[in-house]
């Protein structure tokens, strides 16, 4: 499971003591609440599906898979349908094959999420395999469904913008230095990539 309160606390204790910068965003936002989902291959399913789309259309064609297909939680459902059944929930043609392929890898056992490897790139390496899944999408899982600590999204747009804001650039650093900023914070970069978006919340609220 992701990071609990308690450790995402003591991660942004331990970064503000290197960085006093990360204990002024602390200050001002307060510590963020957890980020949790749940590990196994329903989570990357639903990940899949809400790719490029709003929550409330990826809710909707997910209530709509779920009544047409039935228990989304059994990978072989979504391996076994035909590409008509997935596009009349509302997937795309190439979500369809993403899903697809996601069932077919889990149901083979080429990928066991119950296994994956303890390193964090040798895990994203395998989560990438899957169409459908790149790098973004492989440690956002690593970080809010297993918990991984020191899992850095730093091709994340609002972790750029925010890192950037608060590390007091005049403008959002790239991806190569948003990974370069946060070096010195192994192994808490979970807990800064989980402020980031907490930062960047409080700060459209303001807005």
């Amino acid at each position: 499971m992701g990071l609990s309160k308690e450790q995402l606390r003591t991660s942004l204790d331990a970064i503000a003591a290197i960085e006093p910068l990360i204990g002024a965003a602390v200050a001002r936002v307060g510590y963020p609440e957890p980020r949790i989902r749940a590990p196994g291959y329903e989570t990357l399913l639903r990940t899949i599906v809400g790719q490029q789309v709003s929550v409330a259309a990826a809710a909707s064609i997910w209530n709509k898979l779920s009544a047409g297909l039935g228990d989304l939680t059994r990978p072989a459902i979504v391996a076994a349908a035909t590409d008509e059944q997935l596009r009349a929930a509302g997937l795309s043609r190439q979500k369809a094959s993403y899903a697809r392929s996601l069932a077919e890898e889990v149901t083979s056992g080429r990928l066991d999420l119950t296994a994956l490897p303890a390193d964090d790139e040798e895990a994203i390496a395998q989560l990438v395999k899957v169409k459908g899944i790149g790098r973004w999408s492989a440690e956002i899982y690593l970080l809010f469904a297993e918990g991984r600590v020191d899992i850095w999204p730093a091709g994340d747009l609002a972790v750029q913008i925010e890192i950037g804001r608060i590390m007091g650039h005049a403008e959002r650093p790239s991806e190569k230095l948003t990974r370069s900023i946060a070096e010195p914070w192994r192994p808490h970069r979970g807990a800064a990539a989980i402020l980031a978006w907490h930062h960047y919340k409080a700060e459209m609220e303001v807005i």
